[in-house]
């Protein structure tokens, strides 16, 4: 077996601009501190993309001095919808547009073009993985999770037992797309919000930035006539809500509001079915000014129903170092890899 300190795994967050990289050695430690980015080429295609995500491995061992002899895996993430095995949909998705993305299998070419194990998670596990870990640290192994991750969509992940819980089809922890109920949610009047994936009344039709611009938005702006986003191209007034939110702004009270409530009902039905030890919140809102974003928070933690068993001995908490999360599950991930051959 060789020591802690003669390999390292490396850590790729795909987006839709940048990908974000780190190394983490065998002991478990990060080796970079901060951002290491270059630009992710996705838009240009597959060719372009994975040349990319090879210079992205040069680059992030460059910063840290790491040999590349000494890597023994590669996690990445990328945001879905993708297979359990890194293939992204034949249907495309947001990040990957480029006609040459259908079924193709992202994970398998950068493993061809390194020439080592690549690992692969969505984003939302990969974050989630890095938030179990840093809060569980020695005790991840014996503890469970669910994270949800607000964006453009809503991801997030099941961890159970340190591992992210994968399912049959790779498809489990596809929280966004999980019913939920909406009486008491929605105001007198408010159509019942649809999703892209075709269902109603899912998490992602309400807590996500598709759900504030296709649902909640035009809803609320009906209600707050005269309101300063009235007369923004809607695609950019939904961006600005939170910026409101931040400064007090009522309506975008109503609206992150209403997504506090989804999220809680989405922890409600987790607290159900898993009984995690933790609850974990990460995306945008994250990013958001400290005051406000403890007052979000502080709305998920009411509209989470726990036995009082459960409230005893579970938490709700932020996923920290978001922009670095999905490196650092990727690389997380990819080190256990290797300490479970």
């Amino acid at each position: 077996m060789l020591a802690p300190v003669d390999w390292v795994a490396v850590g790729l967050d795909n987006g839709g601009t940048a990908n974000n990289g780190t190394v983490l050695d065998s002991a478990g430690s990060f080796l970079v501190e901060s951002l290491a980015e270059t630009p992710s080429y996705v838009r240009e295609g597959p060719d372009q993309a994975i040349q990319a995500l090879v210079d992205s491995v040069d680059q992030v061992l460059a910063v840290t001095g790491v040999p590349a002899g000494k890597v023994r895996a590669v996690g990445l993430d990328t945001p879905g919808p993708a297979s359990a095995d890194g293939v992204i949909s034949s249907k495309g998705a947001t990040n990957f547009g480029h006609p040459g993305w259908r079924g193709f299998d992202i994970r398998g070419a950068l493993e061809a073009r390194l020439g080592i194990p690549v690992i692969y998670n969505n984003d939302g596990n990969a974050a989630a993985l890095y938030a179990h870990h840093v809060r569980y640290g020695p005790e991840a192994s014996r503890r469970s999770s669910v994270s949800a991750i607000v964006g453009t969509g809503l991801g997030g992940g099941v961890v159970e037992a340190g591992h992210v819980v994968r399912g049959a089809a790779g498809m489990a922890g596809e929280l966004g797309h999980i019913p939920i109920p909406v009486a008491g949610l929605l105001a007198d009047g408010q159509p019942s919000p649809s999703c892209n994936c075709g269902q109603s009344d899912d998490v992602e039709s309400v807590a996500s930035l598709t759900g504030i611009q296709n649902n909640l938005l035009p809803f609320w702006l009906t209600q707050y006539t005269g309101h300063e986003l009235a007369g923004v191209p809607l695609a950019k007034a939904a961006k600005l809500v939170r910026r409101y939110g931040e400064d007090g702004d009522p309506m975008a009270l109503k609206i992150f509001g209403q997504q506090a409530m989804a999220i809680g009902r989405l922890f409600t039905v987790a607290a159900n079915f898993t009984d995690p030890d933790g609850y974990f919140l990460g995306g945008g809102v994250v990013e958001a000014a400290p005051h406000f974003r403890d007052w979000f928070l502080a709305e998920v933690r009411k509209h989470t129903v726990l036995r009082a068993e459960q409230a005893r001995v579970a938490e709700i908490a932020l996923v920290p170092d978001l922009d670095m999360a999905g490196a650092r599950g990727s690389a997380i991930a990819a080190r256990e890899w290797v300490l479970g051959q």
